[in-house]
């Protein structure tokens, strides 16, 4: 008796399977390919010494910490956003909900622009908290606040759907018994949210740290204080010297590869309790 072969439902799997490795090879893998090819140029010396410069280091201080920062701002926020976007049914709660994604669709430069013109000293709200004191613009206060508007959405759509799925009679069950408000949401439901949280907080910090756009135009770009890693990867590039802005972003690319395996990681820990539950 001869085997049957097993096939796929769907035809034409290997043409798509071919398409698709030449299609990451061309856009992704290629170009971070050459990136490490140029920084291969450099010795470790030469590496490490623009790595460990002082202005390089204080750029990714102001980057990372930055980053940090408004991303742990967003889970906070963001989680209440969630919960209220799952739980309650309000008028001009589809308004309300569009304007979550607006980080999304809005090109980063006019995102810049709005909050440089919000934020600055004499903005609409920067007026006010400079008066109490409180500069909100050019300086890493400005910096944070462009991007939580950035990482924002990744906290709330992360988390957003995992809240919908979370049965309201499982927090009824722990109130009848005998369970407060703050038991119900320590021990129901903050563990059932707490892979999402951490997803979203890897999403919005990995995109955080390499944005540019949105950055630029609050940050004041003064070097060794409010110059961002990505910008000085741009001076770089202005003034000709390709190993120096190649080497930081290498060190960028690093970062945000391990930053997505970290996602990945959660993801897959996220789905085994799921599994388990």
């Amino acid at each position: 008796m001869s085997l049957l072969k097993t096939r796929s439902i769907l035809p034409g799997f290997n043409l798509a399977l071919g398409y698709t490795v030449l299609y990451l090879s061309l856009i992704v893998l290629l170009p971070l390919s050459l990136l490490f090819f140029k920084a291969a140029s450099l010795s470790w010396h030469d590496f490490w010494s623009i790595i460990l410069a002082k202005r390089t280091l204080a750029a990714f201080h102001l980057s990372f910490g930055a980053a940090f920062v408004a991303s742990l701002i967003n889970v906070v926020f963001g989680f209440l956003i969630a919960w209220v976007l799952a739980r309650y049914s309000f008028p001009g709660k589809k308004i309300f909900d569009s304007l979550i994604d607006l980080p999304f669709a809005l090109p980063t430069a006019v995102a810049g622009i709005a909050l440089t013109t919000l934020y600055s000293s004499n903005g609409w709200v920067g007026q006010h908290l400079y008066k109490l004191g409180v500069p909100s613009a050019y300086n890493f206060l400005g910096i944070t606040l462009a991007l939580i508007f950035i990482g924002l959405p990744f906290i709330v759509r992360t988390v957003e759907p995992v809240l919908q799925e979370l049965d309201a009679e499982v927090e009824d069950a722990a109130a009848s018994l005998g369970a407060g408000r703050w038991q119900t949401f320590r021990r129901v439901i903050f563990p059932t949210v707490l892979p999402a949280l951490l997803t979203g907080f890897n999403l919005a910090f990995a995109r955080t740290i390499g944005e540019y756009g949105s950055v630029i135009f609050i940050a004041g770009n003064m070097p060794g204080k409010t110059e961002i890693a990505p910008l000085l990867i741009m001076t770089k590039l202005e003034q000709y010297d390709y190993a120096g802005a190649t080497a930081i972003a290498v060190v960028m690319l690093v970062i945000s590869f391990c930053l997505i395996a970290l996602t990945n990681l959660l993801q897959y820990w996220s789905s085994k309790r799921i599994g388990m539950s």
